[in-house]
């Protein structure tokens, strides 16, 4: 059950720097890097990369986005399986 308050930490802020990054996009300002924010995702917060995508319309259009996090969360969804079956 500890993993859980990880799962809502890690959504949480995937959620917030993507919305961040969007805010930079559109102000001209210094960009959080795609490779940080597929690996938030990928550290456990494809729900919020999700999440965030939808909400500030943001890096809809790029295949490795549109792709790789439906991918990542697929692959979260099994891990967790496997773990809460042990």
């Amino acid at each position: 059950m500890e993993n859980f308050g990880w799962i809502i930490f890690i959504n949480a802020l995937t959620f917030l720097v993507y919305g961040i990054d969007k805010y930079k996009a559109k102000h001209n300002q210094w960009r959080v890097s795609e490779k940080t924010l597929l690996g938030l995702a990928a550290a456990g917060g494809s729900v919020g990369a999700w999440a965030a995508m939808m909400v500030f319309r943001h890096k809809t259009q790029h295949l490795k986005f549109k792709l790789g996090v439906p991918v990542l969360f697929l692959l979260q969804v099994a891990v967790g399986m496997y773990w809460l079956g042990k």
